[in-house]
């Protein structure tokens, strides 16, 4: 990953917001689309390891992971983000900056110029 990474999809607009951000700032920024190119389990894990938030909070709750019968208590190592990260993509939370040793996502919004700032 570069300096600064965006974990981006484009269907999301909070996403979207983080991306414009960067932008906005005169920054270059590497924008890995990750579900047109998923993070394998070592990639997830490095990142996980670079997260500020919880491990957890890596994984959307919504109607897909509600849909698939998943317990979010299950979802709260690394090891078991990554291992469901890999096989649903879709269930990353967005968008996700990365820059040196740190890593964040990017909700609620305001939490990305801070961010970058810092």
């Amino acid at each position: 990953m570069s300096d600064l990474t965006v974990l981006h999809h484009t269907g999301c607009s909070t996403s979207r917001h983080a991306v414009d951000e960067i932008a906005a700032a005169g920054l270059d920024a590497e924008i890995v689309r990750y579900l047109k190119e998923p993070l394998d389990r070592a990639a997830l894990l490095e990142l996980i390891g670079r997260l500020e938030d919880p491990p957890a909070d890596l994984v959307r709750k919504d109607g897909f992971f509600s849909g698939l019968g998943l317990d979010p208590a299950a979802y709260v190592t690394p090891e078991a983000v990554a291992d469901l990260l890999v096989e649903h993509p879709r269930l990353m939370q967005r968008p996700v900056l990365v820059r040196g040793d740190r890593a964040i996502i990017g909700r609620p919004k305001d939490r990305v110029a801070a961010f970058l700032a810092g």
